[in-house]
């Protein structure tokens, strides 16, 4: 895991955060819970990423 997914999970953290608000500026109910979503998502993602890194440097 490398560069490129750290990219993709903030990419997919922000998509969320736009798709939320989004949702919100239409008060679509339906992109508010997927832009949640997605945004919990690419955030677990980085967290996991971080948790990786952590072990490699304490090689």
């Amino acid at each position: 895991m490398g560069a490129d997914d750290k990219i993709e999970n903030k990419a997919e953290e922000l998509k969320g955060r736009a798709k939320e608000a989004i949702g919100d500026a239409t008060d679509n109910e339906q992109w508010q819970a997927e832009g949640r979503a997605e945004r919990a998502k690419g955030s677990l993602k980085q967290a996991g990423e971080k948790v990786k890194d952590a072990f490699r440097s304490a090689e």
